[in-house]
């Protein structure tokens, strides 16, 4: 017979064949990656999926007892009825689809599923656009026969589910289940896995003839009343081909991301593992739900959060949207550039204390204020419209107001404000010039990510480090280790700074004493509202965790009746309750170097209380006064002032305008000497001219204008009683003159 002939002739060729080496079973799983990266919590449940893989969409590897039993009965009746019979060929198969393709003229498969898995496994072995050869198709029955020499049949069918094509990009029973049947592969019934089972025969089959092949499997197992509306449920299911996992987990899709683009490598087993808290999320979620459903009507549709650890800086929560409410909710809010309005002013308020410049009873003037802007009039106002009069910087930050803070940028100027907010991580893309004393009020854009980490230097007395993206991957919270940081506040500025923002006496005048910001455990808290009311921030510590808040739209329109408290504060309250519970947070101790005194105002502004300072600044009255070369007033100590003590602070006000720190300048050869100036200007707070005692190098000038001489040159500005007020370095080149050439000036005694 030729038949037999062709058998004889294919025996003879496999006695010929060489072995090709195919990985082991183990091998093969281990192998095996899902299309998504899996992101695990920190108690190691997966919180996230985020595809990394686009050329199929392949899910987990399903054991064979998790794959329900009417697939697998399925299969095998479709695929290969002797499987259990054989040793990797089916030769009677075989034998009878020889016999089929003579008599036909059409290739008839005869394939076990031993030599389709094979074929998985060794690309040389995959069927091409023609079919396969005669030498690719002994290849294909020797590589089976080594297959089932050396796994078990358990693992031949659990590995052929795992890795087979069903339709479209859809790989493996985990993915065809999830995703088609939006099921477990353990749940899946008979109907479904008949046509599972065709579609692995056709992967694509129309509707009707997955539904007539399906029919047919059902018969043959009894089931014919499963065939009615057969069809119509093939064209249902796969229209779902591209539809989301039904188990996929949604709590932290930004979070996700953001790890998936900034890990330099994942795991070997396609996990991230993170030290997010899954409880912490879901208590962020349902709160921002329910309070985004509160303010439904003024504008507010988005809002995003972060919650640090304050020791390690492990991210323990990340909500980038508001999901439903916004109308982008694949933009991560938590790190889109939004306006700072009034989170800026705890660094602000840091620096003049660490300078000297302010203490946390210093009088400022919340007056109306008119500043040249350079292009015009600056005239910031507070957010209530009110003024306050004289106010000590403890109330001003506590109650955010606008003015005094814009009187103390003028104090630590905006050019060293932006370079502090720089160096904590903030994405300033100008200098201080550009902002001006804007800057003050929150004018940068800024995003809620780092800015909450920037107010975990605060919370970390003055210590700045990156957010560790890594936390969790170390294996477990207790190995995430405590970060160093770079010390950018001192310990006792730091600790004052979180003393007044957890004042809730100071914060009355703007938030009253019951609000939001107030909790029953010691937390430091300051809210923020930018420009037209776009975009409203708390942000806030306890002694170990930091949690920031912004709510506002995607489209950047403005809110209406949204404040700090109204907005942002009862989800920053909801998320220190939750952090909390069960346990307290009490004030980190007081720093070496900060005292606490009683202190007393002068012409009463604010009523007697102690106060804490840092070092020698401990001064017992304070009092407000129009004093020497300030016409809006300068402040001074009242008089009993004790024996020793320099001028107040805030009389350092008074700055140097011109000529600006560290200028360079070169005389003109074309111009005499003699008519070569350089302008010297003061100004006070509110950057308004005065006349001031100008001192050059050590010794007294007359007037407010300098012949310049080349050489290193410092220009001091000082007050009645000869304190330092602010200085100004400056450098002169130049000197080759045909008439009266300048005399170059060496110094010898080291001034920069």
């Amino acid at each position: 017979m030729p038949g037999a002939r062709a058998l004889a002739g294919l025996a003879l060729c496999l006695l010929a064949a060489q072995a090709q080496a195919l990985p082991t079973y183990e091998a093969v799983r281990a192998a095996h990656r899902p299309s998504d990266v899996r992101v695990l919590a920190a108690d190691g449940e997966v919180v996230q999926r985020v595809r990394t893989d686009f050329s199929s969409r392949r899910g987990d590897w399903v054991v064979l007892e998790n794959i329900s039993v009417a697939l697998r009965r399925a299969v095998l009746r479709s695929e290969d009825s002797r499987f259990y019979r054989h040793a990797g060929v089916d030769w009677l198969a075989m034998a009878r689809a020889g016999w089929r393709t003579l008599s036909s003229g059409r290739a008839q498969g005869a394939s076990t599923l031993s030599m389709q898995l094979a074929a998985l496994l060794d690309d040389d072995l995959r069927r091409g656009p023609d079919g396969r050869g005669l030498m690719q198709k002994i290849d294909q029955i020797q590589a089976a026969r080594e297959l089932e020499a050396g796994w078990t049949k358990t693992q031949i069918l659990e590995a052929y589910l795992n890795l087979a094509a069903f339709r479209g990009e859809l790989v493996g029973v985990d993915a065809l289940a999830r995703v088609m049947f939006q099921k477990r592969a353990s749940a899946l019934d008979d109907r479904e896995s008949a046509l599972a089972a065709a579609l692995l025969r056709g992967p694509n089959a129309s509707p009707a003839v997955l539904a007539r092949r399906g029919c047919v499997l059902l018969s043959e197992q009894g089931r014919t009343g499963d065939c009615a509306g057969l069809r119509d449920f093939a064209e249902f299911t796969l229209g779902r081909t591209a539809a989301r996992r039904r188990d996929a987990p949604g709590l932290a899709p930004h979070f996700a991301r953001l790890l998936v683009a900034r890990r330099d490598a994942l795991a070997d087993d396609g996990v991230l593992r993170t030290a997010l808290d899954q409880g912490l999320q879901r208590t962020a979620l349902a709160s921002i739900r329910r309070h985004l459903h509160d303010l439904r009507g003024t504008g507010v549709t988005d809002a995003a959060l972060v919650v640090l650890d304050n020791r390690s800086g492990a991210i323990l929560a990340y909500v980038g949207s508001s999901g439903g409410f916004s109308d982008a909710g694949a933009v991560d809010h938590a790190r889109a550039l939004r306006q700072a309005g009034s989170t800026l002013k705890p660094f602000l308020y840091g620096m003049a204390l660490d300078e000297g410049r302010l203490t946390a009873a210093s009088l400022l003037d919340d007056r109306p204020l008119d500043l040249d802007g350079g292009g015009g009039l600056y005239i910031p106002g507070n957010y209530d419209g009110r003024f306050s009069g004289w106010v000590s910087a403890r109330l001003a930050l506590a109650s955010s107001l606008n003015i005094p803070a814009v009187r103390a940028a003028m104090m630590v100027t905006p050019d060293a404000l932006a370079r502090r907010l720089a160096d904590l991580g903030l994405p300033l893309t100008h200098d201080g010039d550009y902002y001006g004393y804007s800057l003050a009020l929150g004018s940068a854009d800024v995003s809620l990510l780092t800015l909450v980490n920037a107010y975990r230097a605060l919370a970390q007395l003055g210590r700045y480090a990156p957010i560790d993206l890594d936390a969790g991957a170390r294996g477990g919270e207790a190995r995430i280790p405590a970060q160093p940081g770079v010390a950018l506040y001192s310990p006792g500025a730091a600790w004052i700074v979180g003393d007044i923002l957890s004042d809730r006496q100071a914060r009355a005048r703007t938030f009253g004493l019951d609000s939001p910001l107030s909790t029953p455990f010691w937390t430091a808290v300051k809210t923020g509202t930018s420009r037209d009311m776009r975009d409203n921030w708390c942000i806030g510590w306890s002694r170990d965790y930091t949690v920031g808040v912004w709510v506002g739209n995607s489209a950047g329109a403005s809110m209406r009746e949204v404040s700090g408290v109204s907005g942002a504060g009862p989800i920053w309250h909801d998320m220190m309750a939750w952090l909390h519970r069960g346990r307290g947070s009490v004030q980190p101790p007081m720093p070496t170097g900060v005292v606490r005194v009683p202190v007393r105002f002068a012409q009463g502004p604010e009523p007697a209380r102690e106060e804490v300072f840092l070092g020698d600044t401990a001064q017992p009255i304070f009092a407000a006064e129009v004093p020497w070369g300030e016409p809006a007033g300068r402040l001074r100590l009242a008089e009993g002032q004790p024996s020793g003590h320099e001028v107040m602070p805030e009389a350092r006000a008074l700055r140097i305008a011109e000529p600006v720190d560290g200028t360079i300048m070169a005389l003109d050869p074309d111009i005499p000497f003699d008519r070569q100036r350089l302008r010297l200007r003061a100004v006070d707070a509110g950057a308004r001219p005065v006349v001031a005692r100008w001192f050059l190098d050590g010794v007294a000038l007359d007037g407010e204008e300098w012949r310049p001489v080349p050489g290193r040159h410092r220009f001091e500005l000082r007050g009645p009683d000869g304190g330092i007020l602010d200085r100004a370095r400056v450098v002169v080149r130049g000197g080759d003159f045909m008439g009266d050439a300048p005399v170059r000036r060496v110094r010898t005694d080291g001034a920069q």
